[in-house]
């Protein structure tokens, strides 16, 4: 109940709060768009470490950045702990990443007492194949004054090519 109810509260941030990044100009695909609130600058680099531990199939980095009840969502599928996603999708994951161009664009987040949210918008272009649009949101929440992430939702698609 008491997950239910901090996954609850981190939803109604996300649904209620500004976007931070709203109101900006549109920048063009190689200049990302960071937010204006200072208080997402860690959540921001914890973000980047969480990709960059990824994309290097650093499983030890990527523990003392996810939660342990982590909860990820992707492709019409959920995996409930860190020990779920590291015994399944994890691996495949570091492995398309590891060959993949990440070129990142729009970010919008925020955040509020000890929990944040970050969107961020990126193409993706893997060692064989089509480039994909991706997008990522990730709920934080500080514990010991560090910030974990306790919630991944990812969705991409193909990018469309021009005729």
């Amino acid at each position: 109940m008491k997950r239910a109810a901090s996954l609850f509260v981190a939803l109604s941030i996300v649904l209620a709060s500004p976007c931070v990044a709203a109101g900006q100009p549109k920048a063009d695909a190689s200049t990302p768009v960071m937010p204006a609130n200072a208080a997402l600058a860690p959540v921001i680099a914890t973000a980047e470490r969480f990709a960059a531990a990824l994309k290097a199939a650093d499983f030890t980095t990527l523990s003392t950045l996810l939660d342990e009840r982590v909860l990820i969502l992707e492709s019409g599928g959920a995996e409930r702990s860190r020990a779920e996603y590291f015994g399944h999708h994890a691996i495949a994951d570091a492995a398309f990443l590891g060959g993949a161009t990440v070129k990142v664009g729009e970010r919008q987040g925020d955040v509020q007492g000890d929990t944040a949210w970050l969107a961020t918008e990126s193409e993706i272009t893997p060692a064989a194949g089509k480039p994909l649009l991706s997008t990522e949101t990730l709920v934080f929440r500080r514990i010991g004054g560090d910030w974990r992430i306790v919630h991944v939702h990812w969705s991409s698609r193909p990018k469309k090519v021009a005729p």
